[in-house]
């Protein structure tokens, strides 16, 4: 395994939306004590039918169910790079996979994310870094996010990066020292509405916006005990599921009137994030819900007017996450910190992730 200033990696994310398993070959170069990146492919791969009801039911299954379905995944996983890696005829050094998060609780000390390592190095035939949260979990953090050192390190031109994911979270600098939150929901609830309709989301934001407001649901939504918390803080799909997908299934609207809804209840709550830090400047959304046009629109009408929103190529809006992840993987092969304590709340930054080395 070398270890210099130039590594060819390919990133893994399958987030919490089961939009399907992101993958992003990059090469990533040290100079002057600056890191760059280039992102030479990216794909992204649907998962099997029977695969994604089995994830969606993820934290239902019974304790064999569950350890079958980490090598499932990682097995179906390790088909696709294959393929991924035959098709572009590629040679990297590493796979840095984040896996797919069945159950995040860091207050109780639990964070699980299957995509079984051993397994994908098996089926690859390369190193493997995975299972990045567990040790700053360890360490009394929160596990998450992760993303905001490659803010820091990759993106750090940008004042705020904002990811429209399943869950919404943002990074930012103030006084040298990078914070980070989970913010709300995001995707999530949106695609668990377009489902309803038949669809798997909401493109571009028209269902959305072909809505009204239901004025109690938006009081109940922003009433919610988590956004009086103070961070670090972060959000899983149980949370989501139990006070945010509660709510949806309660009442009886119309499914546009309640997507209008959760679009409002999120572009207020970023608005009153960044508004709340008193800086200004550039931020960078990323994540699939850069490509919901209404929810951008709304949330710039949300925005202070000295916020700049600046939505970026649709690779780097897809693949942010999965390059990151891919860099994540370099600083754990580097034995560098990949994991901040200012974001995660552990009692100290960490170099996470296991590395197997076929």
């Amino acid at each position: 395994m070398k270890n210099n200033d130039n590594y060819k990696v390919i990133g893994l994310m399958s987030g919490t939306s089961l939009d399907g398993l992101d993958i992003a070959y990059c090469e990533f170069t040290r100079e002057d004590g600056r890191w760059s990146f280039i992102l030479q492919k990216a794909e992204t791969i649907e998962y099997q039918r029977e695969l994604h009801e089995k994830l969606q039911s993820g934290t239902e299954l019974s304790g064999l169910e569950l350890t079958a379905l980490d090598v499932q995944l990682a097995l179906w996983m390790g088909k696709g790079v294959n393929t991924f890696i035959r098709k572009h005829d590629l040679s990297p050094d590493l796979i840095a996979s984040h896996g797919h998060t069945i159950f995040h609780q860091p207050e109780r000390g639990i964070t699980l994310q299957i995509g079984k390592g051993s397994t994908l190095a098996a089926v690859t035939g390369l190193p493997v870094v995975f299972d990045f949260r567990s040790l700053d979990v360890a360490l009394g953090g929160q596990g998450a996010p992760l993303v905001p050192i490659g803010d820091q390190l990759l993106f750090h031109k940008y004042d705020f990066c904002l990811n429209l994911g399943g869950i919404v979270n943002i990074s930012y600098e103030s006084g040298g020292v990078r914070y980070a939150l989970d913010i709300c929901p995001g995707n999530m609830p949106l695609n668990y509405l377009a489902a309803k309709e038949g669809m798997p989301y909401d493109a571009g934001g028209d269902m959305a916006r072909s809505g009204r407001l239901i004025p109690d649901l938006l009081r109940e939504l922003n009433a919610l005990k988590y956004y009086s918390l103070s961070g670090p803080k972060s959000l899983g799909y149980e949370w989501v599921r139990a006070e945010v997908l509660s709510l949806l299934e309660s009442n009886s609207s119309p499914v546009v009137d309640l997507m209008y809804t959760i679009v409002e209840h999120i572009s207020y709550q970023i608005a009153q994030l960044i508004s709340q830090t008193g800086r200004t400047g550039r931020l960078l959304i990323t994540g699939g819900g850069a490509f919901n046009n209404y929810l951008i629109e709304r949330m710039k009408a949300y925005l202070p007017a000295n916020i700049v929103v600046e939505v970026p190529s649709a690779e780097i809006i897809s693949y942010k996450e999965a390059i990151i992840f891919a860099f994540l993987g370099v600083l754990r092969l580097r034995s560098e910190v990949n994991c901040l304590s200012s974001v995660t709340g552990a009692m100290r930054d960490n170099c996470g992730g296991t590395l197997i080395v076929i």
